[in-house]
């Protein structure tokens, strides 16, 4: 399927010469030099150095712990000119690959103002911030310092408008987010967006909304949610999804959801007991293992287990699956299927 890619071109009437190198250990502090100085073709070309440069993780070290670069890029954050935005926003990027660039964000307090460029004009600038973003979050002190900073309602707002690429990393930052607190994307209404996104055309977007809907409805207030947002019939629908990893989360998410009475009535009043039975002989493991558990917490509910009981025997058969996780969820289903009082 065709997608609109943000290009990284940068516009024709930039001078793309590079800033020679300074022989040694006079090349980083002669890049950082030019990093501030108030000609505008010095910065860019210092700039396009510096993202090549930075590609060896020992210059990183040198970069910020010796040279003092973070401060340097986190000014240049605010420039007006959209060049100097784009290479600043992708040198962040490729420091926000390493545990000490991470911490840098963290010890200069780069968080807030990357999230300023959310809103940014150029397409490119406003991907880089969230690329970097994305990045930070999935490391627990980056998470914790996005929570902290309340930049949770920002992400959840831009979902509503962002470019289908940009959404994929809104979504990652989001599921990194969760992880530490729901609370706040309940709040800001979280739920509702990602109920929107679970049927959109794209399939990487459809797994990613399934797996933050799940992520979401870990606490109680979030599996209500979910149940007065009419995720589950959305979620049933993308049991049938030809992605496997669309089918996986989804499946996924309704096994988080139906554990309350609420979430299996509202699962079972959707039909998903017909369509989670179909996946048990699904060609991913994932999918069987998600499956499988989901048919379980709502064989939990007598009328469930009504349902399900005429197609144990297809379950049964799971117990002697290659997967050693499907086998004990199998094995687990069939015992809850068979109960008896």
């Amino acid at each position: 399927m065709a997608t609109t890619r943000i290009t990284t071109q940068l516009p024709p009437n930039i001078d793309v010469t590079k800033a020679p190198l300074a022989y040694g250990d006079r090349a980083l502090p002669k890049l950082n030099r030019e990093l501030k100085d108030p000609e505008l073709i010095t910065r860019q070309r210092a700039l396009m150095t510096l993202c090549d440069y930075l590609h060896d993780p020992e210059h990183i070290a040198d970069a910020l712990l010796k040279v003092g670069v973070a401060e340097s890029l986190k000014a240049l954050l605010s420039d007006p000119d959209g060049t100097v935005r784009h290479k600043a926003t992708e040198a962040l990027y490729i420091i926000s690959g390493h545990n000490i660039g991470r911490d840098a964000f963290i010890d200069f307090s780069i968080i807030f103002p990357l999230s300023k460029l959310f809103d940014d004009e150029l397409d490119i600038v406003r991907r880089n911030a969230h690329m970097a973003m994305e990045m930070l979050t999935e490391f627990h002190p980056g998470a914790e310092g996005v929570v902290e900073t309340h930049l949770i309602p920002i992400l959840v707002d831009k979902l509503k408008v962002e470019v289908d690429e940009i959404k994929e990393y809104i979504l990652d930052t989001l599921h990194f987010c969760m992880r530490l607190d729901q609370v706040q994307a309940l709040i800001a209404g979280a739920m509702e967006v990602f109920t929107e996104l679970l049927l959109h055309e794209s399939p990487i977007i459809r797994a990613k909304a399934a797996r933050d809907v799940m992520d979401l409805s870990v606490p109680l207030d979030g599996k209500r949610k979910a149940c007065e947002c009419n995720s589950l019939p959305s979620l049933v629908t993308l049991l049938s999804d030809e992605d496997p990893d669309v089918r996986s989360k989804a499946a996924g998410a309704i096994m988080t959801i139906t554990i309350t009475t609420q979430g299996k009535y509202t699962a079972i009043k959707a039909g998903a007991i017909p369509e989670l039975v179909k996946l048990v002989d699904d060609e991913s493991s994932e999918v069987r293992l998600n499956a499988i558990t989901a048919i379980t917490t709502l064989s939990e509910a007598p009328e469930g287990r009504k349902e399900v009981l005429e197609n144990v025997d297809r379950i049964r058969k799971r117990t002697e699956d290659e997967s050693a996780a499907v086998v004990k969820a199998a094995e687990i289903a069939v015992k809850v299927i068979t109960w008896k009082p």
